[in-house]
């Protein structure tokens, strides 16, 4: 890809981008008008660039994305008047641990716990784990098809819908109209569902050849191994984003089929909003 990559995130009746060393988020507003916070933001990949190499940069990219993301929620929750006010600092933190703790439970404690059932089956380790990483897909699929019935995060997925297109807009250096971002599709291949759809699939995987230890061990090495699993999926992605290859394009398809459920499509109102957010990140122009 020869335009330097911009991403984004859906938040409540908005869009947050980041590219360009900024991050904005822009919100409709109760009164129907457009607000737009712009911050500069600095990758701790910037101060340490080994950082930066492959395998490495995934896990940075996911943990920087979940701090920039709930601040960006934050400040779309006030500006849409669902709050009074933001997070603190330490209230951040605290949602951070908490959302670390819940997923923790849901997506390892869980399916490696439940995994013991097929014991009387077999207890082939290779096995265990691979229905382990079934377990824990079919969660993920459920708890994906379940949200995606609220009415309210309905709207966060229109929203999500109008950050892709604006973003593949941008990438085909038109410029950023409601009537051209429209034209494009609201699956893209960077999307943070499809990196996490890769991660489910990694891991199965990667966990398969690790043997059937104790629940308490197979629940550490699930969480230290983390990083390594988000960093193979976040290589597969950026490759599969910037190549033609079909064996690439095939590993991905997965995940653009789930953004049906995670995505849907805009009003043009939304696309404004969208539009409005890339803006405020790229550079200006001489």
């Amino acid at each position: 890809m020869s335009k330097p990559l911009v991403g984004g995130q859906a938040v409540i009746e908005g869009v947050m981008m980041r590219g360009f060393g900024k991050v904005a988020t822009a919100v409709r507003t109760p009164s129907g008008n457009i607000e737009v916070d712009v911050k500069p933001v600095n990758s701790i990949s910037d101060r340490y660039p080994i950082l930066k190499k492959p395998f490495l940069r995934g896990s940075v990219s996911l943990f920087e994305s979940l701090i920039l993301g709930l601040k960006s929620l934050s400040y779309s929750a006030q500006m849409a008047g669902e709050e009074e006010e933001q997070l603190t600092d330490k209230e951040m933190a605290g949602t951070i641990v908490f959302a670390i703790v819940l997923a923790s439970i849901l997506f390892i404690a869980i399916p490696t716990g439940a995994a013991k059932w097929f014991n009387d089956i077999t207890d082939d380790p290779i096995f265990l784990n691979l229905m382990e990483g079934v377990l824990r897909l079919i969660i993920f699929l459920v708890y994906i098809t379940a949200i995606s019935q609220m009415k309210d995060i309905q709207r966060v997925f229109q929203y999500h819908g109008a950050e892709h297109k604006t973003i593949f807009c941008y990438e085909a250096d038109l410029p950023l109209t409601v009537e051209n971002v429209q034209k494009f599709p609201r699956l893209h291949p960077r999307c943070g569902t499809a990196f996490l759809l890769i991660v489910m699939l990694v891991s199965i995987f990667v966990f398969a050849f690790l043997g059937w230890p104790d629940l308490w061990l197979r629940i550490l090495s699930r969480i230290i191994l983390l990083p390594v699993i988000a960093g193979i999926s976040y290589e597969i992605i950026r490759a599969a984003a910037c190549t033609s290859n079909p064996i690439m394009k095939l590993a991905i398809l997965p995940g653009l089929w789930l953004q049906y459920l995670t995505t849907q499509p805009p009003d043009d109102s939304m696309v404004e909003v969208a539009i409005a957010s890339l803006e405020a990140v790229l550079p200006e122009e001489d």
